[in-house]
């Protein structure tokens, strides 16, 4: 058994998905229609500028495209179904499209609204976030509570928490948790994403997702939210909207996914954060990324 697993912002590189586009004809359909649908993409893709692939806007679908593309090529030469499927934050949305729970256009222009939406919720340099690192959950959980405009974000591996909200907060609770022998790291991003001050972001959204058809899954994909795989197409759309003010409880996801039988886990797209995450996370577990057609026959060879 194994799971497909769905990167994020923060895994965008110029060139991502051009090598599925020239080796494989169901990921070049994927790209076309994702270019067809939001025009200028591929040349944000492939040519940037760099800065112009770095907005959100312009990072959220352009991470679907080429997961979505990578999942195509993954079919196309035979690859099975997963046991158990998961997207980290935006990835989430990924992993809906590989289930057919929503169509790429419908997911493509949803995506694109979200990364707006995000990006006008709070003013440019009023928000932060920041990955603590070497001190548990409980720990940043201890500060944060303390401190009235700052959250905690991501719970990406044992020793990673990232905290978001208001930069004042942010950078009062970073210089608490180094105090405490916490390292921090300042997260270069354009809002204080998963947490409350995104909520007008949420109320955008909910309007456009709500005239958007959504299926029942094909196979099991995790909330952000629950941390618990969810196949009610209605409780779906609801909490891919609560995830954009709530919490990535991935170790929860990755340990849930551990305890069913998982041992293996692919990663479809752009990057290889989620597949250092499940090594840092989950011990013994086998992680690929799973960047361009040729991981994919290796990754296919083994199974």
């Amino acid at each position: 058994m194994f799971a497909a697993l769905f990167p994020g912002q923060g895994s965008q590189k110029l060139g991502m998905g051009r090598e599925f586009y020239q080796a494989s004809a169901a990921a070049r359909d994927v790209l076309d229609r994702a270019e067809a649908t939001l025009p200028g993409l591929q040349q944000v893709m492939w040519q940037g500028p760099e800065e112009v692939l770095q907005l959100t806007e312009n990072q959220q679908p352009a991470l679907l495209a080429v997961s979505a593309a990578a999942w195509a090529a993954w079919l196309e030469l035979g690859g099975p179904k997963p046991a158990r499927a998961a997207g980290h934050s935006l990835g989430e949305w990924s992993a809906h499209v590989a289930a057919g729970t929503l169509s790429l256009e419908d997911a493509l222009r949803l995506v694109r609204k979200r990364g707006q939406y995000m990006q006008q919720a709070v003013p440019a340099d009023e928000g932060a976030m920041a990955a603590i690192l070497k001190l548990n959950p409980e720990q940043v959980a201890g500060v944060v509570n303390e401190i009235d405009g700052v959250e905690i974000a991501n719970l990406n591996s044992p020793g990673q928490v990232v905290i978001s909200g208001r930069r004042q907060a942010v950078d009062e609770a970073a210089a608490r948790l180094k105090e405490m022998r916490g390292r921090v790291v300042p997260l270069k991003v354009s809002a204080p994403f998963h947490s409350s001050l995104m909520r007008p972001a949420r109320e955008k959204l909910a309007a456009d997702l709500a005239r958007v058809k959504l299926q029942e899954p094909a196979f099991p994909v995790y909330s952000n939210v629950t941390a618990k795989p969810e196949s009610d197409p209605e409780r779906i759309r609801q909490l891919l909207l609560e995830q954009i003010t709530s919490p990535v409880r991935w170790v929860e996801i990755l340990e849930d996914m551990a305890a069913a039988g998982i041992e293996t886990f692919y990663e479809f797209g752009s990057g290889d954060v989620l597949s250092g995450l499940v090594k840092r996370t989950l011990k013994g577990a086998r992680a690929l990324a799973l960047q361009t057609p040729k991981d994919i026959k290796s990754a296919l060879e083994e199974l």
